[in-house]
């Protein structure tokens, strides 16, 4: 197991940022850690790198605990923070064979990051001369430096252009392929794309710990219909896999299957079948950013 955390709580004067979390992430694999700010993401970032302890519970990060073996976690993660510390007046190469010397890596895999990470073209500038995007992949060929099997990043695609999120995102899906990769982000497409499994978090508690696909299984599907008269709620749910309705607003109403299969021609052939006329016939947006916002809101 790459990383194992169990009952893990952390509390900044009388604040819970982390209450009593617990999850599993196994190797090769890539998990978005979602929460809305102040969930306590970070927190648990942070503990997991050991740059704070926690004040109940461990993890152990490659086998290593985070309290009794702290240094050894430290040689065996690749850490990208929030806020990615860099030295701008230095060149890539003079950072990347700076950190390097204190890994006692040789110079063949600074030039393997480089290329790995696409900063072959920017190699001879100095840092402060380049683009958040490359920043960025300055940070991960940092954190990939000494080849470890565990990666933890913290929002690496926040304030990335379009072009640069794909890049760091196929960049992140490539080194997921043989590694462990644990991400903050609030990029909910981006978890789509590269994510096997997602953990959200709120007020410092889990509040789901799935595989993405079993979450797309789990999707419902909302039609929303507007008639030209009222329609009792009760003559709705007679509509096949109906979950539940809601009359939002005058003659508009939200209908909720229980099923992600597109409901708008069963709903289009009920009201037909029934005289009734349909002036507007919608399918609402049942994506990943909905579950995190009913997750997350409550």
């Amino acid at each position: 197991m790459s990383i194992e955390v169990t009952g893990i709580s952390k509390l900044y004067g009388s604040q819970k940022a982390l209450n009593n979390i617990s999850f599993k992430v196994e190797k090769p694999e890539i998990v978005g850690f979602l929460g809305p700010n102040g969930a306590g993401k970070s927190t648990m970032m942070k503990i997991l790198t050991t740059y704070i302890t926690p004040n109940e519970g461990t993890a152990k990060v490659n086998g290593y605990d985070i309290n009794k073996d702290s240094q050894l976690v430290q040689q065996s993660v690749g850490y990208l923070p929030e806020h990615n510390p860099l030295y701008l007046d230095m060149y890539i190469k003079e950072y990347l064979a700076f950190n390097a010397s204190i890994y006692k890596v040789n110079k063949q895999r600074i030039e393997d990051v480089i290329e790995l990470t696409g900063l072959t073209p920017e190699a001879h500038k100095k840092i402060g001369q380049l683009s958040k995007g490359y920043r960025q992949r300055i940070g991960l060929a940092n954190a990939l430096l000494h080849d470890p099997d565990v990666l933890i990043l913290d929002e690496p695609t926040t304030g990335l252009d379009p072009n640069q999120l794909i890049d760091i995102r196929n960049l992140i899906k490539t080194i997921g392929k043989t590694k462990t990769v644990f991400l903050s982000t609030h990029i909910m497409q981006e978890v789509e794309a590269m994510c096997d499994r997602v953990i959200i978090i709120n007020k410092g508690e889990i509040v789901t710990n799935k595989k993405l696909r079993e979450l797309n299984e789990g999707k419902e599907q909302v039609v929303i219909v507007e008639f030209d008269y009222r329609i009792e709620d009760a003559f709705l749910l007679k509509l096949p896999k109906v979950k539940n309705v809601i009359n939002t607003q005058g003659f508009i109403y939200e209908i909720t299957f229980k099923t992600d299969q597109d409901m708008r021609s069963h709903v289009f052939d009920f009201a037909h079948d029934n005289q009734l006329k349909i002036l507007q016939l919608n399918q609402k947006n049942t994506s990943l950013e909905n579950l995190f916002t009913e997750l997350t809101s409550k």
